[in-house]
């Protein structure tokens, strides 16, 4: 119990917190609050309605990527916090929630799955309803165009029959939204009904609305 103690203080002394630099904190006061959700609405190019807690800049943005590139997973929970005040308004009673695939690559790189890992800091269960059908490239530095054909076709269900049940599909960040299109696709020919989809962030260029009240 002393020796874990000892390892949880020497890795918190060691710590930057990702939005100041400051060092020994995972996360300082004025930071944290960086990451209360401030939630917005937002479409897919096909239509589907996006609610996303934060805005993928600044504090918020650093700390994702802290999250997905260098393992710093204590960060998911100040991030499942902001994730949960959306999810706890816009996930229909009985819904399913049904996260993102995380290719086999990432998952090897990291050791965990993104969307899943935010999901449960949040306090809610995932359905891992989804698996990749093919590969696909990463998907940063492509236009919206490119990122669009990347992924089409590229998940499938994982052999279940939906039978009309409701799902809310979970992402960690929305770009262009082609990959939640993609995954809704694929939870349709299923026979799911997709009702909308949830973000932790949303990169800028899909602020399409800010919520003044969520749920409102």
């Amino acid at each position: 119990m002393i020796a874990v103690a000892e390892e949880a203080l020497a890795l918190l002394l060691a710590s930057v917190c990702p939005g100041c630099d400051r060092t020994g904190t995972l996360l300082c006061a004025d930071c944290r609050r960086m990451l209360l959700a401030d939630p917005i609405a937002t479409t897919t190019p096909g239509g589907l309605t996006v609610h996303a807690a934060l805005t993928y800049e600044g504090v918020v943005a650093r700390s994702i990527r802290r999250v997905k590139e260098e393992g710093a997973t204590m960060l998911a929970r100040p991030l499942g916090t902001a994730l949960s005040t959306v999810l706890r308004t816009r996930v229909p009673r009985g819904a399913l929630i049904v996260p993102v695939p995380t290719s086999r690559p990432a998952f090897r790189r990291r050791g965990y799955r993104v969307p899943e890992l935010l999901i449960r800091r949040a306090g809610f269960h995932a359905d891992r309803m989804l698996r990749q059908s093919r590969r696909t490239q990463d998907q940063r530095g492509l236009d919206r165009t490119a990122r669009a054909r990347n992924v089409a076709g590229s998940l499938r269900a994982r052999g279940v029959d939906g039978g009309g049940r409701e799902v809310v599909i979970v992402d960690d960040v929305v770009t262009t939204g082609a990959t939640l299109d993609e995954a809704a696709r694929a939870l349709r020919a299923a026979g799911f009904r997709p009702q909308c989809a949830v973000a932790l962030a949303a990169t800028p260029g899909r602020r399409d609305t800010r919520e003044l009240a969520v749920g409102g």
